[in-house]
């Protein structure tokens, strides 16, 4: 990962590493994953300067909406965000938001040429995790994080997939009820049990709004991105 101007990194053993924190089974984290669909294509049709400019937007507008749902981008890998919520409605409100407005995004930075359009996938999970703070950054690792990342594997189309966990809360029930939707399971490899969860199709015509990129909020609805966020990179 590359990091901004002044950040700071430093590796440390794994013996003297601090003890991870787990966080408490009654307050499950909801992660939202994202990352494009063929930026392999993107960068050979642009070429490196103009695709990574591109991509670099991409998670400063992605950013604007996660930190606008009072979300915090933990950290981002090649051209993917791994965000977290609080509450599973701000996570889902934040996936179909990005759903919503690539559109704008496209339309802003692209120049209308379809075949250079961003197409995000998205996957949202929530569940207990192992939350580890070391050198002011924080990670999560556990088999609900495994879980959303998977998940965001299996969006195509543009569509948002949701775990039937997120799917389930009585408040994300409310606002997928008008939306196009379609219930799906599978088996992944790492899980015992079926994966059930529930694909949300764009909505034909949506998104007429603001093209430019989302400014962060005034008030402070979340921590600070990360030393590594809005560059990418491994």
């Amino acid at each position: 990962m590359v990091a901004m101007t002044g950040s700071r990194r430093t590796t440390v053993p794994s013996e003297s590493a601090p003890p991870p924190r787990r966080d408490a089974a009654d307050r499950p984290v909801t992660f939202l994953f994202t990352d494009l669909y063929s930026s392999t294509a993107l960068y050979e049709r642009m070429g490196d300067a103009a695709a990574y400019n591109i991509v670099r937007r991409h998670f400063m507008f992605l950013g604007g909406i996660v930190f606008g749902h009072n979300g915090m981008v933990v950290k981002t890998i090649g051209d993917a965000v791994m965000a977290t919520f609080g509450d599973p409605i701000d996570a889902v409100r934040a996936a179909l938001t990005m759903q919503s407005r690539i559109a704008d995004f496209n339309r802003a930075h692209m120049g209308g040429d379809a075949d250079r359009r961003l197409v995000i996938r998205l996957g949202v999970h929530s569940g207990g995790s192992v939350r580890v703070e070391l050198d002011d950054r924080v990670d999560y690792f556990g088999s609900a994080v495994n879980l959303a990342a998977r998940l965001r594997g299996q969006s195509r189309d543009g569509d948002v997939v949701l775990s039937h966990v997120v799917a389930g809360y009585p408040a994300v029930r409310l606002l997928l009820a008008p939306l196009p939707t379609r219930k799906e399971s599978l088996r992944f490899k790492g899980f015992n049990e079926l994966v059930r969860f529930v694909r949300v199709s764009p909505e034909t015509g949506q998104s007429t709004g603001d093209s430019s990129v989302l400014p962060m909020p005034k008030r402070p609805l979340a921590r600070p991105p990360p030393a590594g966020f809005a560059l990418g990179g491994h």
